[in-house]
């Protein structure tokens, strides 16, 4: 889909504009009138600002193959685990140099991990040596540190590592709690004279459990099965829900259906319109919880109905409230899941709060959006062992719907641990 913008002194004469260069298969998202400012300009007539869309369905069909190979390379990952490594504890604890950022823990008996030990080394491979390459050059210039006979040259080398990884990490934003968290249960590791592939192995193992499995969408159940997105403004709930109905329609052949609840962007229930022509889904503008559940009678032989609700300001309490009496005012008989939206550029102080308030409107998955306009992954690690909501789609891309994926959580761990 191509987007936008045209002015003139009309609404007319920008309308016309924008046909065109798009053709007579544009639509009109939105039309601004824009006034002119300053003194001099007071008599000067406003001018009109019209933004258009153009349906391009070659390239969205050629977008959902894409995606479609793409689901495919994600659902042939195995989560489940291969075995179990257990980690040795040391026969003697000797007196090492305590890092800054270690706290006492309590012993663990073994680490379950995701696979196998050799797989899991093949895969850090790319990661370990920009690490190792990282901790020679910390050693280059550490050369003349001493040596006692308590602190082994191998201990010295895995605190150094330790320190690196502490950094990287701080580097990617993980909150400094959560890092003390993690390297201090890889503690023992360092302590019982493991080389750094091991101990790079098991702080990696450690945060795919903490980032956990994805949580996508439940088919399972009556239908329709009601699926809401709630979430701040500017986001991207409505490409997300795009995005998503398409992956269900295209690739799990389910009948989709929209309803939007957001009547307060003007060009909201327009920009739905145009993804739900392109997927030959119904939509509809609902404006209370009443509604909501006359509308679903008429699509009672849907598989899934994505509802879009309206973007605001967390602290705005009466847009809240009305948000809220919407989800919960779902009738009982129909299957719901809630999703939150957020953008991995947000700052972490202000997704605390975020997710805080949304907590009080209902029980909820997340979906981070955003990941290509940022390089620093570390507030969804942080979000998620803050809220302790399971993660599931991630999207990297304004693209429908080829730029969406379910949560690539070895992707994002390799990422906070300075790998590519």
């Amino acid at each position: 889909m191509t987007i936008k913008k045209f002015q003139g002194k009309t609404q007319e004469e920008a309308t016309e504009k924008a046909r065109q260069e798009l053709g007579a298969g544009a639509v009109v998202m939105n039309v601004k009138e824009i006034k002119p400012k300053g003194l001099f300009n007071f008599f000067k007539g406003s001018t009109f600002e019209v933004t258009a869309a153009i349906e391009e369905k070659e390239q969205f069909l050629n977008a959902v193959q894409m995606a479609a190979m793409q689901q495919k390379k994600i659902e042939n990952i195995n989560l489940a685990a291969d075995e179990k490594i257990s980690i040795p504890l040391p026969a003697e604890k000797t007196v090492e140099p305590a890092p800054s950022y270690q706290r006492p823990v309590t012993p663990e008996k073994e680490v379950v991990v995701n696979k196998s030990e050799s797989d899991i080394e093949k895969k850090l491979e790319n990661l370990s040596n920009i690490l190792e390459k990282k901790l020679s050059e910390d050693g280059a210039r550490e050369a003349e540190m001493p040596v006692t006979p308590k602190a082994s040259p191998k201990n010295l080398e895995n605190f150094k590592f330790m320190k690196m990884l502490y950094r990287t990490m701080l580097n990617n934003d993980v909150n400094e709690k959560y890092v003390n968290q993690i390297l201090d249960e890889a503690e023992k590791v360092t302590n019982s004279g493991s080389n750094v592939d091991i101990i790079l192995s098991n702080v990696y193992q450690k945060m795919i459990l903490k980032l956990g499995e994805p949580n996508c969408i439940d088919l399972s159940g009556k239908k329709p099965h009601v699926i809401f997105f709630v979430g701040p403004t500017g986001v991207g709930k409505t490409t997300t829900i795009a995005k998503i109905a398409a992956k269900y329609k295209v690739e799990h052949d389910k009948k989709v259906a929209m309803l939007t609840a957001d009547t307060y962007r003007i060009a909201a229930a327009e920009q739905l319109k145009i993804y739900a022509n392109i997927l030959d889904a119904p939509v509809k503008i609902i404006y209370s919880a009443e509604e909501l559940n006359q509308s679903l009678e008429t699509l009672a032989e849907y598989d899934l109905v994505f509802v879009d609700t309206a973007g605001f300001s967390h602290k705005n309490e009466e847009q809240r409230e009305d948000i809220k009496k919407l989800v919960n005012g779902l009738d009982l008989k129909y299957e719901k899941e809630v999703y939150l939206v957020l953008s991995a550029t947000t700052k972490y102080k202000d997704l605390m709060e975020i997710v805080d308030i949304y907590r009080e409107i209902a029980e909820y998955k997340i979906i981070f959006t955003k990941l290509d306009e940022t390089t620093s992954f570390g507030n969804i690690l942080n979000i998620r062992l803050y809220s302790g909501a399971d993660l599931s789609y991630m999207t990297n891309g304004q693209s429908v719907p080829d730029d969406l994926e379910v949560f690539n959580t070895q992707m994002v761990v390799k990422q906070l641990l300075g790998g590519k």
